[in-house]
């Protein structure tokens, strides 16, 4: 497995083309500067050995040598020594509410923005436990299987949107049922779903449903997104933006259902949140998740790195002895090599 220990210092390599550009621009003043003083012809004179194939080569060589030093400061590593490693894990689906109801602004920026934040934090700390990811609003559907693949899980949720929604809704008893599904049947420990909602337009069902799932070994817990008073809807329709509004023509407001999500956490054995306490939501889901029965699962390491920054350092002074030692001059004068020392 090959990386840069110190990956931000390839950052660096954004000198080579700005000192390529400056040198660009050297060049063109300087010709045009040395025209305006006399001819060509009369330049050739004064500067008989002057090349400027020789000039533009030195600085070539520079250049490569700055990147390369670049490269060894960030040290590449290669993965020399695979290690296979058990280790204790839970299986955890984050359940994400896509419906329209949560682009509701009554908190800030708007409910599904905040849900998304949380979502990536809590995959962050979840690390070490497989994660699957299961979007809803009329219908629910998986996103993303039970994975260690944290990273695609951040990119999935970072990209999520409203526009993904078939139909419109909070179907919480389907993102229920397709995680119990998508569990494995023939492993006893226990697991968990994060279950991250506004509860706008819930199915009656979904208590009832979260009573089955702890019956199964699924604990559920529940995060608020948003607030009792509630907001409007924003709506675009024909290229103008307005609120969403009902048959009369009223604007629809949604409000946060605190009922329906503290009973469904009640009923699957779990605890509710809500969006505003922040960072103890993650520190509390990670301590409740901890706690479930673990399974043991086989993970390959790479348990040591071997660092080659030495040979881009040893090429890069290499290539600086060479841009000294070679010179300016078109032709070779007596008694000189092809490189003037």
């Amino acid at each position: 497995m090959f990386r840069f220990e110190y990956s931000e210092y390839l950052y660096l390599l954004a000198i080579v083309p700005i000192l390529l550009l400056f040198y660009f621009l050297f060049t063109s003043w300087f010709k045009q500067e040395s025209l305006k003083l006399s001819d060509d012809k009369l330049f050739q004179k004064l500067s008989p050995h002057f090349s400027w194939t020789k000039k533009h080569l030195k600085f070539a060589l520079l250049l490569a040598a700055i990147a390369f030093l670049c490269i060894a400061y960030a040290n590449p590593q290669w993965g020399n020594k695979k290690e296979k490693v058990r280790a204790q894990s839970s299986d955890v689906f984050i359940a994400l509410d896509i419906s329209q109801s949560m682009m509701a602004e009554d908190i800030s920026p708007n409910r599904l923005e905040r849900a998304k934040r949380l979502t990536q934090n809590i995959v962050r700390s979840l690390k070490g436990n497989r994660i699957g990811l299961i979007y809803f609003a009329g219908s629910a559907y998986l996103q993303m299987p039970l994975s260690n693949d944290y990273a695609a899980a951040e990119i999935f949720v970072q990209s999520a949107n409203t526009g993904q929604a078939g139909t419109q809704g909070t179907a919480i008893v389907e993102a229920i049922d397709l995680a119990m599904r998508a569990f494995e049947e023939d492993k006893q420990y226990q697991r968990s779903m994060i279950i991250i909602t506004d509860g706008e337009s819930h199915d009656g069902e979904a208590i009832e449903k979260a009573a089955e799932a702890l019956d199964k070994g699924l604990v559920i817990f529940t995060v608020g997104i948003g607030t009792e008073e509630g907001g409007f809807i924003p709506f675009r329709e024909r290229g103008r933006e307005g609120f969403k509004r009902d048959k009369d023509g009223n604007p629809v407001k949604s409000a946060l259902n605190i009922d329906l999500l503290k009973d469904l956490a009640g009923n699957g054995g779990g605890e509710y949140y809500l969006v505003q306490e922040g960072n103890q939501i993650i520190a509390d889901l990670k301590t409740e998740i901890d706690r479930l029965e673990k399974q043991e699962v086989e993970q390959r390491s790479f348990s040591e790195y071997a660092s080659y920054f030495q040979y881009f350092l040893g090429f890069a002074l290499l290539l600086l002895f060479i841009e000294y030692l070679i010179s300016n001059r078109a032709s070779l004068s007596k008694g000189k090599s092809i490189f003037e020392i």
